[in-house]
């Protein structure tokens, strides 16, 4: 059995898509910095933690500004 489950996940995230975004980027920022969030971790790999940390609750998407202009749209 996955541990998280795809359905704690998906009571954490509203969309399949932005968790899928979320987590790749996180699993970046814990490969390049290893800046852990949680104690204890099930996972050794970057995405399962990233993943358990959104589980736990203390990995949320943020809201984005519609009056924003990002990085990447310029």
């Amino acid at each position: 059995m996955l541990y998280p489950s795809v359905d704690k996940l998906k009571s954490q995230i509203d969309s399949k898509y932005s968790l899928v975004a979320l987590a790749s980027k996180r699993a970046r920022q814990l490969h390049e910095h290893g800046d852990e969030k949680l104690d204890r971790y099930v996972s050794r790999k970057a995405v399962g933690k990233a993943l358990e940390e959104v589980a736990a609750g203390v990995l949320r998407k943020e809201e984005q500004d519609e009056f924003a202009v990002y990085e990447d749209e310029i």
